[in-house]
């Protein structure tokens, strides 16, 4: 991937320093299909391979938001959970070579094994926010649509992503330390403590962590998601 990264020289003063965009002097990778891990709201793996989705932007893990009656919620841990959910519901992905950024990860124009955009997707329920300076308003018509239902984030409010990681100190999307591992991975961990059985409901489950494990394992998990919104038990998350 580094000799890839290499033939980029960025040439583009009006583009923000992550993300690649000078000319392309080598072929282009080939798409990158697969089951896709979610590592946070914008960015999945597949066979090992880091993918930016192209235009959006979701709250990071450790970003919390207001709801309606303005309390504190993990926005940034929804916004992962409703792509899991997502992309669970028709697989493979399919993720087209839009260019390289500074992480080496791989920007992507994402689709399902149904060809529904995942961009499109997450901006328009109100998990992502269309980002202008990559989508150039690709997906402000989603936004929208998501911003006059109130739906996602427009529930409350919210700091825009960028904004949020400029003050936290952050430029990398994936740079705290639950965003390396993927959904999986933290799912098996927990795993430890958790088992399909005995049957469970909202009552009886003590965090969101413990929520999201049985909607992705048990059989029965998707009760603990009446709304198919992505996020069981939404007391808790």
């Amino acid at each position: 991937m580094a000799a890839f990264v290499a033939l980029f020289v960025e040439e583009h003063s009006d583009v923000a320093p992550d993300l690649h965009v000078s000319s392309w002097v080598a072929p282009k990778p080939a798409p990158i299909a697969g089951v896709a891990a979610v590592i946070d709201g914008d960015t999945i793996e597949i066979h090992g391979q880091r993918i930016r989705v192209n235009g959006v932007d979701a709250p990071e893990s450790a970003q919390q938001c207001d709801d309606a009656e303005g309390r504190l919620y993990r926005c940034g841990a929804k916004a992962a959970a409703a792509l899991d959910g997502f992309l669970a519901a028709a697989r493979p992905v399919t993720c087209t070579f839009v260019a390289w950024d500074r992480y080496n990860r791989f920007v992507g124009d994402c689709r399902r094994a149904d060809l529904a955009s995942v961009a499109a997707w997450m901006v328009e329920h109100g998990h992502a926010l269309d980002w202008p300076k990559y989508s150039h308003g690709a997906y402000a018509a989603q936004q929208e649509k998501a911003e006059a239902a109130k739906v996602g984030l427009w529930v409350g409010r919210f700091q825009i992503p960028w904004e949020w990681r400029a003050g936290h100190g952050s430029g990398d999307p994936s740079s705290s330390a639950i965003t390396n591992q993927p959904l999986g991975l933290i799912n098996r961990q927990v795993a430890q403590s958790y088992s399909c059985q005995p049957r469970r409901t909202c009552p009886q489950i003590s965090s969101c962590d413990e929520a999201n494990w049985y909607l992705a394992n048990c059989p029965w998990g998707g009760k603990l998601d009446r709304d198919k919104d992505g996020i069981p038990c939404e007391s808790l998350c």
